[in-house]
């Protein structure tokens, strides 16, 4: 279904109001330019199930993802839960598919050609970032250490000239992003995102943290495991049908709209990432009351974002080791909203 197809609103499900002027997902594209057919804008994903693993409920539980690559719909189908894996992007859907159902090796997507021109450029003019050098760093298993490497050795004063100059606002990753996605990053995300790779580095291991090889290096860590599970196809209408756990279901469609017309209560738990990087506050508003209305009481919702923490705090960023997020809430549906973490 394409998600603006109209579907014929469930018994109990909230009225769906027109959809939004659209978000910056709409179009399958993360780069500024003509508008093309949509293409995989994440060969890899860059989110820490492990934070999910530890916040929802017990396995065989019925919860909701974002496809993207499939790296998390895998990793809970692993766990035992009933899994929908939703995108609207029908190339990245089709990627998402490929990995799940063949175990198709990692695509390089729109995303890692971006990061993989910074990593270029700073292994041509920093000796410390050339890939030997930092497949080195990455084999440490000890964050203290990490920490003085990256303090002494990496994060210097040439690292920080380029990363200005890629990610300030008038930097180069903003002269190509698609201007949707310009307003998601900070303000200084140069400085933003040196901060939580120290941050992470300080804390977790490097030579188990999947998402620091793919970040740092572009590669998958030695010895990571194959996204695989067993999947089935269908359409928004049968969306929330029963798979049994283990199992993921693919549905291609808008995530706020899914959320809206399926039956209230059909979810346990959902995780939502970028969702509301772009879209406005009308936008987040609306996503809140979807989710409220689909996650059953008392059920969790994770939601990711790359902004800068506000008054509510980081929540558990931390934790996630992909090292890029500035906020990582869990949230339990049907309370006043003071119950997060």
């Amino acid at each position: 279904m394409n998600a603006s197809s109209p579907t014929r609103r469930t018994a109990g499900a909230p009225r769906t109001p027109a959809p939004a002027a659209g978000t910056p997902w709409q179009q399958g594209r993360l780069l500024a330019g003509p508008a093309r057919r949509p293409r995989v804008l994440f060969g890899r994903m860059y989110e820490d199930p492990a934070v999910e693993l530890a916040a929802f409920p017990p396995p065989g539980a019925r919860v909701l993802c974002i496809a993207s690559a499939g790296d998390t719909a895998a990793a809970l189908a692993a766990a035992g839960y009933e899994v929908t894996a939703i995108d609207l992007n029908p190339a990245q859907l089709a990627y998402a598919r490929a990995r799940l159902e063949d175990g198709a090796p990692a695509a390089t997507g729109s995303a890692e050609r971006l990061t993989g021109l910074g990593r270029a450029a700073a292994a041509a003019l920093l000796p410390a970032w050339r890939p030997a050098a930092v497949a080195d760093f990455l084999r440490l298993d000890d964050p203290d250490e990490q920490r003085r490497r990256w303090t002494d050795e990496l994060d210097g004063p040439g690292l920080r000239l380029l990363a200005a100059t890629a990610l300030r606002p008038a930097g180069a990753l903003a002269a190509v992003l698609n201007p949707g996605f310009r307003c998601a990053l900070p303000r200084g995300f140069d400085e933003v995102l040196l901060r939580r790779i120290a941050r992470t580095v300080a804390r977790h291991p490097n030579a188990a943290n999947d998402w620091a090889w793919r970040l740092l290096l572009g590669r998958e860590r030695p010895g990571a495991g194959t996204v695989t599970a067993a999947v089935t196809t269908t359409d928004a209408a049968t969306a929330t049908a029963a798979t049994g756990p283990g199992r993921v279901r693919l549905v291609r469609g808008e995530v706020v709209e899914h959320l809206e017309r399926c039956a209230a209560g059909s979810y346990d738990a959902v995780t939502l990432s970028n969702v509301v990087d772009g879209p406005g506050p009308r936008f987040a508003r609306r996503l809140r009351a979807a989710v409220e209305h689909a996650v059953r009481p008392g059920g969790t919702a994770v939601v990711r974002s790359l902004r800068e923490p506000g008054p509510g705090g980081a929540g558990r960023a931390a934790e996630d080791r992909s090292m890029i997020w500035g906020v990582v809430r869990v949230v339990r549906t049907g309370t006043d909203g003071t119950r997060t973490r």
